[in-house]
Order: C-alpha cells, then structure tokens, then sequence
C-alpha cells in the first residue's frame, strides 16, 4: 500500500492537521473535566478498597 515513508509522513501529517483544526475549546474542556472527574472517582474507589480489604486481615 503506502511502503515509501513521504507517502506515511504525508499521510500522518494530513490526518492530524485535519484533526488539529477539527477540535474546540469546548471539547478539550469536556476532556479535562472528565479526565480529572474520573482521576477523582479513581482514588476514591482505590481507598475504599484499600480499606475494605484491611479490615478483613
């Protein structure tokens, strides 16, 4: 298919070009957000399991 390496650079480089100019504040702020709601809910549920399983020992 693409076996010459400007055809994969070409290729790549377009792609995210295209991208880069297809997302708005809107959508990095909704990934922030859930990024860091689900950090949040992460550790959260890490220590209650840290908790749980101490008290059964």
């Amino acid at each position: 298919m693409m076996s010459d390496s400007h055809s994969k650079a070409g290729f790549l480089g377009g792609t995210l070009f295209s991208a880069f100019f297809n997302v708005t504040v809107d959508d990095l702020v909704f990934t922030v957000v859930m990024a860091a709601v689900g950090a949040v809910v992460s550790f959260g549920v890490s220590v209650v399991m840290k908790r749980v399983f101490e008290q059964r020992e």
